[in-house]
């Protein structure tokens, strides 16, 4: 069977492709290993009956907003893609009975800071009125290759839009570590955790340079649109990709295994799956891969460039992972406040030295006496998750080695977490119905681009990102072995439910 594009892998930058390609009028394929389609955005019953956990990813707001959202989401809605919109969006309580929070309301949010601080009452507004007009120029950059002649037009907007010192506070922005970003614009040690603890969700500690654009952006658009969930899921996402692929003509092949990348005449040809079958592409080989295994397994001989080879099979993967999934009678009781219960995620990192702490234990192997903890409370947003009255938690352990002996020690390790827990939310264990853990390496044994269980597709750091995702010279999806592309959280824009690579890479084939 012959293809105009081979897919391989399920992830939504590949069904993003699949789809864009589909539409334009491409013979599309989708060849993934596992029995569902999905990568990273899967929702299974992994605790008791009844109860959906979100495995991996959970917010998809960056999918309701990206733009292959505007182009496609009628189109996806009318497949059943229904989003539950989170006004409550983060917050962080502490260890004193205070905690700060960022809600879907500026004043409020504003008000929230003043109790901490009037200077950062004042700075919370002046932050929030400024992204109105930075964020089209920010969302601009960030939906757009890397490099393109776009990025011409996009600074000259900005330049004449803002000025020349906006351009260059923003690139202090981009090299910014999140402690640098938020001693400058804040005093309260306490506003200053509840923002640094998004660094956290990619691999930005708090003094790791580059870090400062992510805890900012999380902030201002929370506030300005909210977080949006999958409803009933995060897969219904995925469900409704699939199925509106199929409508455009599209194939999706699951549990076919991919073993190899065929080659002929110095170009990518087709895929080989493990069970022998093979399947030629006449124009395209978009591999939803990340690039460690692409160049490290299914490109046999490699690509004929040697010392780009070398780069990809050296990109480095972020820091390991623990998810725990809790079925319980109910939500948190927070000592802080009920009020934490109507969030969507609740941190515990209550300071940006504790968080230095668990990152640099990790980086050194060790198990971090108090990890970071993002509880997500999915069933604060959409109810439908689990039976009437009931509830689920996504917990998330960030961040850990790869290389503990996890088969013997994960149980114990989610314990001491469930411990954190039970000193922010006291009784929550007697609530507790059932419990599932992955590992870091259980994370990658249910997706092997979870390279010990780093869930990022890839270190976010200045070395790898931007114009250095995957590689120096290759940051636009092309790859060394002419017809091969390479697509999903190991390219730029990086990780997150955005569909910013697929969707991108797809307009370049159809130019």
């Amino acid at each position: 069977m012959t293809y105009d594009a081979i897919i391989v892998g399920s992830g939504h930058n590949g069904l993003a492709s699949a789809i864009h390609l589909a539409k334009q009028g491409w013979k599309v394929s989708v060849f993934e290993r596992n029995k569902v389609a999905g990568g990273a955005v899967q929702t299974r019953e992994v605790t008791l009956p009844g109860f959906r956990h979100d495995l991996f990813a959970m917010n998809l707001g960056l999918f309701a907003g990206s733009p292959f959202m505007r182009m496609h989401g009628e189109a996806l809605m009318r497949h059943g893609l229904a989003f539950a919109a989170a006004s409550d969006c983060f917050a962080t309580p502490f260890a004193d009975g205070s905690w700060f929070g960022v809600s879907k309301d500026m004043e409020k949010n504003i008000s929230r800071a003043r109790s901490f601080s009037e200077e950062d009452a004042e700075s919370w507004r002046r932050m929030s009125e400024a992204f109105g007009q930075d964020a089209p120029h920010i969302f601009s950059l960030l939906g757009s290759p890397m490099p393109s002649r776009d990025l011409i037009s996009i600074g000259w907007k900005a330049w004449r839009a803002r000025g020349l010192p906006w351009i260059i506070d923003t690139l202090r922005l981009l090299v910014s570590s999140p402690r640098a970003f938020l001693d400058a614009n804040f005093e309260s040690d306490k506003i200053k955790a509840t923002l640094a603890a998004w660094g956290m969700h990619l691999d930005f500690a708090p003094d790791i340079a580059g870090g400062a654009l992510f805890p900012y952006l999380e902030a201002m658009a929370d506030q300005s649109f909210g977080m949006a969930l999958g409803r009933d899921g995060a897969d219904v996402m995925i469900k409704s990709m699939t199925a509106y692929l199929k409508e455009l003509g599209g194939e999706i092949h699951l549990d076919a295994e991919v073993a190899r990348i065929d080659k002929a005449n110095g170009r990518a040809a087709g895929v080989t799956l493990t069970d022998g079958r093979s399947f030629a592409a006449k124009r395209a080989v978009i591999a939803n891969v990340v690039p460690q295994i692409v160049f490290g397994k299914l490109l046999a001989g490699g690509s004929g460039n040697a010392e780009a080879d070398r780069q990809m099979t050296s990109f480095r993967a972020g820091p390991g992972t623990m998810m725990i999934h809790v079925a319980a009678d109910g939500l948190p009781d927070w000592a802080a406040g009920a009020e934490l219960q109507r969030f969507a995620y609740v941190h515990l990192a209550p300071s940006l030295d504790m968080m230095s702490r668990a990152y640099h234990e990790a980086l050194a192997g060790l198990l971090p006496a108090e990890p970071v903890l993002v509880v997500g409370q999915p069933t604060a947003v959409d109810p439908s998750r689990a039976p009437e009255g009931k509830h689920i938690l996504w917990i998330q352990v960030r961040v850990l080695p790869a290389t503990a002996d996890w088969s013997q020690i994960k149980e114990t390790y989610a314990d001491r977490v469930m411990t954190i827990l039970e000193s922010y939310a006291p009784g929550f264990s007697k609530k507790i119905l059932g419990r599932a853990v992955f590992s870091p390496l259980d994370l990658e044994k249910e997706n092997p681009n979870l390279l010990g269980g780093d869930n990022l597709g890839g270190s976010h750091h200045l070395s790898q990102n931007f114009l250095f995702r995957p590689a120096p010279g290759w940051s636009r999806y092309k790859t060394p072995l002419d017809g091969l592309y390479l697509v999903g959280a190991s390219t730029w824009p990086g990780a997150g439910v955005g569909a910013g690579s697929g969707f991108m890479l797809a307009k370049m084939l159809t130019r």
